[in-house]
């Protein structure tokens, strides 16, 4: 889904205009981008006041370092991994980063009853995950990081980061399962 030229130069001004600290350009960047970043930090961090405050935090950063970009590459992009990173601090941060999780024991947490699996219902389901599971596989599945770069950004082994992905899709297989056993196929 690219950018019309239209949207493109607009998108171009507000950068100009964030590198110009303007209050009017910094409003219409966090009016674009908030509700799909917020959606990405609520995949991270469960909790949708801390993902809020990290939603924040992520766009301080980008007006603050918005120096740094370039101009190469997607301004979403560079927001996202903003985003993403800031999720991560603020796992770390709480202590919420357990490399290992007994499977046994987060299979208490996952839902039972739905009708049907809708967009807004699968991340539910995601959610569920326990924190270190739903990390690696926001990170490999969503975000497309490989296993050495999960490793470097989670600093744990990319073995470990292959075994979290891993029980992270059993786990999900395992919850969607008890939703609707015709889901079993789309884990992979």
């Amino acid at each position: 889904m690219g950018l019309t030229i239209y949207q493109s130069r607009t998108l171009n001004t507000l950068v100009d205009g964030l590198r110009k600290n303007d209050g009017r350009s910094q409003k219409a960047v966090y009016e674009r981008f908030s509700p799909v970043m917020f959606s990405l930090s609520l995949r991270y961090v469960k909790d949708y006041d801390s993902a809020q405050d990290v939603l924040l935090k992520s766009f301080m950063k980008v007006f603050d370092n918005i120096r740094q970009y370039t101009g190469q590459g997607s301004f979403e992009g560079w927001v996202r991994r903003i985003v993403v990173n800031e999720s991560l601090m603020h796992l770390r941060k709480h202590k919420n980063m357990s490399a290992e999780v007994d499977i046994e024991a987060a299979k208490d947490t996952a839902a039972t009853t739905y009708d049907h699996l809708e967009a807004e219902e699968l991340l539910h389901v995601v959610q569920q995950l326990p924190v270190g599971y739903r990390t690696v596989f926001n990170l490999y599945a969503i975000e497309g990081y490989s296993h050495a770069e999960i490793a470097d950004r989670l600093g744990i082994s990319a073995g470990t980061s292959k075994s979290q992905l891993s029980r992270a899709k059993q786990l999900l297989r395992q919850m969607l399962d008890r939703i609707d056993p015709s889901y079993q196929d789309q884990i992979g």
